[in-house]
């Protein structure tokens, strides 16, 4: 079993930074690929970014392309989400998630939420103006 505990989230304005953090714990060896989804009210989840185990792979929704940035310190068990330059469309709830390692993983594989086993609570990230 893996537990998944976000932090970062708050309330911000447009234009501001933003880093989340994703802490896991128990069988963190486990696991493999990790991602970030989120949800806006009355809208589908969908994938913000994802990075392969040993973060040599990310890969972004176009919509973040160039303003967030997600990167792992897995001494620390650690994945983070550095968001820059948020803009009022970037408000939702902010989930991360882990694949087992044994999941396979191609370009194509991050935006897939069936690829991710264990999954975070969300935490809150509002943009205003």
């Amino acid at each position: 079993q893996v537990q998944l505990v976000e932090s970062g989230g708050g309330l911000v304005q447009a234009g501001d930074s933003l880093r989340l953090s994703c802490a896991a714990s128990g069988r963190t060896f486990s696991t493999g690929a990790m991602g970030w989804f989120r949800q806006a009210p009355g809208k589908e989840r969908e994938v913000v970014a994802g990075t392969n185990w040993s973060g040599g792979t990310t890969y972004y929704a176009d919509s973040v392309k160039g303003r967030f940035t997600t990167s792992r310190d897995n001494a620390k068990n650690t994945l983070y989400l550095q968001m820059n330059s948020l803009k009022r469309e970037d408000t939702a709830v902010y989930y991360c998630a882990a694949a087992r390692r044994s999941m396979s993983f191609t370009s194509d594989s991050y935006s897939l939420s069936g690829k991710y086993t264990y999954w975070g609570q969300g935490t809150q990230v509002t943009v205003s103006s």
